[in-house]
């Protein structure tokens, strides 16, 4: 075998990066309510979310499920889901996002979720992730397709203060849609949800 043979074979075994970093990733062992995404490539920790934060997910969950319950809703197959992985292999990333929307059972999917599958994902900040939610996480949930992101940041770098962002029409790895109204106002989602949300009642 001439050594361009062997470095040819041995780069058809060598695993890319996200395969190395996936691996890293499914081996972890954090303690319960700790979090681990990769971001952009890289491994990244999330301490337990505080209650100010848990509380707007909540009251999200709520309202959602609400409308996945309502007889003759477009929403009637829907399912609403917290810590799964959803994953965006062109931008190396996978996400957990706060909520899920998915359009049918999750057990009659893969277990490894994209996020294209999608209806609806929502992010809500904390200090240690809303950068990474402003940024990096917009980009991958908007090259992958989904149709709405949700976005609830508890300190807006614009107004700083309480805002809520809902990104739509992805096209081009770019929302060509965005309605960002101040908590106390309410917040459309559009349509299959066509849910009007109550900011004032997030806490800050």
């Amino acid at each position: 075998m001439t050594i361009a043979e062997a470095e040819s074979e041995s780069s058809v075994d060598m695993p890319s990066h996200w395969e190395v970093v996936l691996r890293a990733w499914e081996e972890l062992d954090l303690p319960e309510g700790w979090r681990a995404e990769i971001i952009e490539g890289a491994i990244s920790i999330m301490t337990p979310p505080k209650d100010e934060h848990a509380r707007i997910i909540a009251l999200i969950n709520k309202w959602i499920i609400k409308e996945t319950l309502r007889e003759g809703g477009a929403l009637g197959e829907a399912e609403v889901h917290q810590n799964i992985d959803v994953r965006v292999p062109m931008r190396s990333g996978l996400y957990i996002p706060d909520l899920v929307v998915l359009p049918g059972s999750i057990m009659m999917r893969s277990s490894e979720h994209s996020a294209e599958d999608a209806l609806l994902l929502v992010e809500v900040t904390s200090q240690s992730t809303a950068k990474m939610d402003r940024k990096s996480k917009l980009w991958g949930y908007a090259h992958a397709g989904v149709p709405l992101y949700l976005l609830v940041d508890r300190w807006d770098p614009d107004s700083g203060g309480g805002e809520a962002t809902i990104f739509s029409d992805p096209e081009n790895g770019r929302y060509t849609s965005i309605t960002k109204v101040p908590f106390g106002k309410e917040l459309l989602l559009p349509a299959p949800f066509d849910l009007v949300l109550d900011t004032g009642e997030f806490p800050l």
